[in-house]
């Protein structure tokens, strides 16, 4: 029996017909723009004190910055050295929350070596940085730094070249499949009663005088357009911050910078390391992060003023990441290594420096107009307190009294009941035909909500079978991703659902087909939706690769603009307003 607290409800085509309906019927206390992990968790701080909800994003779940992280929940190592004490803290009690009661099935410990090259003051240096770290992690989660010498710490990491470093000092953080997170806190969202949809772009905001009252929202599938009433609007866009204060009216409130930040994943043996690892750079720090099969390695801070729908790497970046890890590798990485590359923008509060990297994570909440409410900044691990914040300034111009926020005790969908059920593995492996091992990494993925995978490959053993070209997933998940998580295009299984953009070498072309054709009866796809969901998907992967081989920004996207405009117009595949 399951122990759910929230209801799992099923985002499928019916759940999204009826939830349009809804919004274009119901007059709701708070409407939330924007689907990333700060609006999901703004929908449901809302729906949790008891409001009535709608959530509305112009592409899919995460489908911006949420899903193009560097995938850590973490308090910022690099923000002591800028004395932001209060960030890191915040951050830190996070991510105990996040470990601890709110999301254990989807976040998990993860160490990292710190390699030191000077004898005396570095170790003091960092030693301390880190001491302090763990001393602002109040609730002492996980487990302590701790100093190694050049012996302990190339047994840790083999693969570091012997003369890269004098010694180390190892600390623990934490990681999470940032899409998959941000989609299980709408999904937790609907199950409290919120009414949730993608690819429902708002194409004006609603006014009575000066008040705003709701938005003309854009159903992109059907190009129908609906208006949404809400008592109150919160702007939760990130990087599309100033985009959507245009449509407000308002160019004097918060103004957001966007900062490129590149990732490439290599396969997990062509470095041989026991641990994760950070370097200090020029400009701020390199990470290399375990993720099953693969490395992920990043990142770089550069701004972008270019197609915030469309952020792209260039050579130039992919050269930066491999430079800097093949400082400290015996063996060095080539280009020939690399099977991913992602790309995203990080939404900075605009300042004065010229540099991207020293502007403030700190976030912000403005209200440019009665009703309508705008949160920007902040950085992933904290999305629960900027939601939060949000909330709290929306509901004052709520009549009634409205409780206060409970999402820091509020587990997310496949939280509860999970540790019982990973401790009853064995039994769920016989019951689906399938490996521990398999459990495993679904426990990881779905948490409790595991059951419902199981539900599908009781009904059709073969949705046990591994997907061919991405033996990693079961057919079963492409199928669950469409029922059950609100995945509309094949972009939307291959890329956010499951990570097979990121972790098969061929960005998951090899799979497309086989991915269309499993979620197209429930979609009521034709083989003519088929073909063109497989070719915009290709295309979009060609045009990424030929971005990645031009020197720069400006070459990259018009490399890639020139194969999107051979095949047609296409959509977005980081969304936009």
């Amino acid at each position: 029996m399951r122990s759910f607290t929230v209801t799992s409800v099923p985002l499928g085509p019916a759940y999204r017909a009826e939830t349009l309906r809804r919004m274009g019927d119901d007059e709701f206390d708070v409407l939330v723009v924007g689907g990333g992990v700060v609006g999901a968790g703004a929908a449901l701080d809302a729906v949790s004190r008891g409001l009535s909800v709608a959530l509305v994003e112009a592409q899919d779940w995460a489908a911006g910055t949420s899903s193009r992280s560097s995938k850590l929940v973490h308090g910022g190592l690099r923000y002591l050295e800028q004395l932001d004490f209060k960030l890191v803290r915040e951050a830190l009690k996070e991510r105990g929350l996040l470990l601890t009661r709110l999301a254990p099935h989807l976040v998990r410990p993860v160490p990292f070596l710190f390699p030191l090259r000077h004898r005396l003051w570095e170790r003091f240096y960092v030693g301390a940085g880190i001491a302090l770290y763990d001393m602002l992690d109040g609730g002492h989660v996980l487990p302590r730094h701790r100093h190694m010498s050049r012996r302990r710490a190339l047994a840790a990491a083999p693969s570091l070249h012997p003369e890269a470093l004098i010694g180390a000092v190892q600390y623990y953080d934490a990681q999470v499949d940032d899409a998959r997170f941000a989609m299980t806190l709408a999904r937790t969202a609907a199950g409290y009663g919120a009414a949730v949809a993608t690819r429902t772009r708002m194409t004006a905001l609603e006014r009575d005088g000066a008040r705003v009252t709701g938005a003309r929202v854009r159903d992109l599938e059907s190009d129908r357009e609906i208006v949404v009433r809400a008592r109150q609007v919160i702007n939760a866009t990130g990087v599309w911050t100033d985009e959507t204060a245009q449509l407000a009216g308002n160019e004097g409130g918060l103004r957001v910078r966007a900062s490129k930040g590149v990732h490439i994943t290599v396969p997990r043996d062509r470095i041989t390391l026991h641990t994760g690892l950070i370097l200090r750079t020029e400009k701020s720090v390199l990470f290399t992060i375990p993720w099953g099969r693969h490395w992920i390695i990043g990142t770089t801070d550069t701004d972008w003023n270019l197609d915030k729908g469309r952020p792209v790497a260039s050579r130039a970046d992919i050269d930066y990441l491999l430079d800097h890890v093949n400082q400290v590798l015996g063996t060095p990485l080539t280009h020939e290594d690399i099977d991913g590359v992602y790309t995203g923008l990080r939404p900075l509060l605009a300042g004065d420096a010229s540099d991207t990297a020293k502007l403030s994570r700190e976030h912000t909440v403005a209200r440019p107009a009665p009703g309508l409410v705008v949160i920007a900044g902040g950085k992933y691990t904290t999305y629960r307190v900027m939601a939060k914040d949000a909330v709290d300034v929306a509901v004052r111009e709520l009549d009634a009294a409205v409780p206060p926020s409970v999402t820091d005790r509020l587990p997310l969908l496949g939280a509860e009941g999970y540790e019982a059920l990973r401790n009853g593995r064995t039994r769920l492996a016989a019951r689906a035909g399938i490996d521990v091992a398999r459990v495993e990494h679904l426990l990881g993925r779905y948490g409790s909500a595991v059951e419902d995978l199981i539900e599908l490959i009781e009904a059709d053993a073969s949705l046990g079978e591994p997907l061919t070209g991405a033996a990693d997933y079961l057919r079963a998940e492409a199928v669950y991703a469409v029922t059950h998580e609100g995945a509309l295009h094949l972009e939307d299984v291959l890329v956010r659902r499951t990570r097979i953009s990121i972790e098969e070498r061929d960005r998951g072309i090899g799979v497309a087909s086989e991915v269309a054709e499993l979620i197209a009866p429930v979609l009521g796809w034709d083989e003519e939706d088929i073909r063109r969901e497989t070719d915009r998907y290709r295309t979009t992967v060609h045009a990424e690769m030929s971005a990645e081989l031009q020197p720069d920004d400006l070459s990259a996207v018009a490399a890639r603009e020139e194969i999107f405009d051979g095949a047609g117009p296409l959509e977005s595949s980081a969304g936009r307003l």
